[in-house]
């Protein structure tokens, strides 16, 4: 993750349909995010997020992650500035199936860390966690016995590009023009008159 440009390359994966690689359906996705946007309406700026699911140390890890994977940019905000780690929890609260594996995978981060650095991701240091993650984030290049903490930062990194371009500011990251009403008043009469063809009075 290093030596790319990772805002780019988690764009691209967006653009295949968002959380299917993470098993999450479009409703899913949607109900998680108008909860977000509920929440963080009714508690107004500033005010504090209180998780569900994940527990204080888990969030805190979640929102160091999210934003390794998608950093704030020139463009716009980081996946926190989206309220990726609140999406995320909505997600995860709401899919008991699922929470086994997202508790396991931060759990099992934390385990490299102490066993490498003698901290928990937290409390690592910025090239030490860039060092573990650039071991996860390539798959076909990871050692065997990462299989585990492969798995779970790509399926997390999946989870991370559904909340952030399901956002408002993932859409105008995105440079998305759906959903814009325009003006158009026809085809030009030259290309109309090349065709042979007319609109009849118009008003």
């Amino acid at each position: 993750m290093r030596n790319m440009q990772r805002r780019e390359m988690v764009r691209l994966l967006a653009a295949a349909p968002l959380a299917m690689a993470f098993d999450w359906t479009p409703q899913e996705v949607e109900r998680a995010r108008g909860a977000v946007l509920a929440t963080r309406k009714a508690a107004g700026a500033g005010a504090q997020f209180e998780p569900q699911f994940f527990t204080a140390h888990e969030y805190e890890t979640v929102r160091i992650l999210v934003n390794l994977i998608l950093p704030r940019d020139e463009r716009s905000g980081s996946a926190t500035d989206a309220g990726v780690p609140e999406f995320m929890d909505f997600i995860v609260a709401d899919q008991q199936g699922r929470q086994t594996a997202m508790r396991g995978g931060l759990a099992w981060i934390d385990v490299q860390c102490k066993r490498r650095f003698g901290s928990t991701f937290v409390e690592c240091t910025e090239a030490q966690r860039t060092e573990l993650l650039d071991e996860l984030a390539w798959p076909e290049r990871a050692r065997p016995e990462l299989s585990h903490g492969v798995a779970f930062f790509t399926s997390f990194r999946d989870l991370t590009a559904s909340g952030f371009w399901s956002s408002r500011m993932g859409v105008e990251d995105l440079q998305y023009l759906g959903n814009v009403a325009t003006e158009w008043d026809g085809c030009p009469e030259e290309q109309l008159r090349k065709l042979g063809v007319s609109y009849g009075e118009r008003e």
